[in-house]
């Protein structure tokens, strides 16, 4: 059994103050960066799989997923919103027996996940997480 956190990007980044300003101006690649990288290091220190979705309806990029930084990176395609690759990824895991917690603000998010099995956690909760990680 896996276990597998399932993280909101867009979510977390404007959630957290620091991020939230990076994401302002030209910087805002460097939020979902430092996001990557504090995902990164609370796999590391915790052994679980982490994912963290990102919307990508009005980006340039053309593809769904790849790995930077040690942990899966996902990006919405189409009309398709992150929430909705949130809730898939959730409910594919959940349903086959895997431990999943799913990171977001959004309460329509964590109650879609909620009844395909998984567990939900707001942002606030995560960083608190990422922070017992790090002690």
């Amino acid at each position: 059994m896996e276990r597998l956190l399932v993280v909101d990007g867009h979510s977390a980044i404007f959630a957290m103050d620091e991020l939230r300003s990076l994401h302002q101006g030209p910087t805002r690649h460097l939020a979902r960066l430092e996001l990557t990288r504090r995902l990164r290091d609370l796999g590391d220190r915790s052994g679980w799989a982490v994912v963290v979705v990102f919307d990508g309806r009005r980006s340039e990029r053309n593809f769904e997923g790849g790995r930077e930084e040690g942990i899966m990176v996902v990006y919405s395609k189409g009309t398709e919103t992150a929430d909705a690759v949130v809730e898939r990824i959730a409910a594919r895991f959940a349903m086959k027996g895997d431990e999943v917690r799913v990171a977001s603000n959004d309460r329509m998010v964590l109650t879609t996940a909620l009844a395909f099995g998984a567990t939900g956690i707001r942002i606030p909760d995560l960083e608190r997480w990422m922070e017992e990680e790090r002690r």
